[in-house]
């Protein structure tokens, strides 16, 4: 598969919870509403960041969540309406390449 501007646009979305529990929530929520074809749960992250003047240190769970760029909005709006963060990390990055078979099977399961 070649990436056209025809073709929806793979996406790796990076999302840290609080903890396994938020985490296998959100990913469920995810892939029930297609917004999602895979998310990988992440435990054991040591998170080390600035928060209101301070910095803090945090274990968190991080998902890699495997989605294409027509759902990204709707990921996203539901990622920071479910969050118990409240300014989750929420951060998109494009796929330039990758396994033509997984990237249409991607795309088929992010479909309406």
């Amino acid at each position: 598969m070649t990436m056209t501007d025809s073709l929806p646009s793979p996406m790796l979305v990076l999302c840290n919870c609080p903890d396994q529990a938020v985490a296998i929530e959100l990913a469920q929520q995810l892939l029930q509403h297609r917004l999602a074809a895979c998310v990988n749960v992440l435990p054991g992250v040591q998170s080390l960041y600035r928060w209101q003047g301070r910095i803090e240190r945090e274990h968190e769970v991080t998902l890699l969540i495997k989605t294409t760029r027509p759902r990204y909005e709707a990921l996203e709006r539901l990622l920071a309406a479910a969050h118990p963060y409240d300014v989750p990390e929420i951060i998109a990055l494009p796929v330039s390449a990758g396994l033509p078979a997984y990237l249409g099977w991607l795309e088929d399961e992010c479909r309406d």
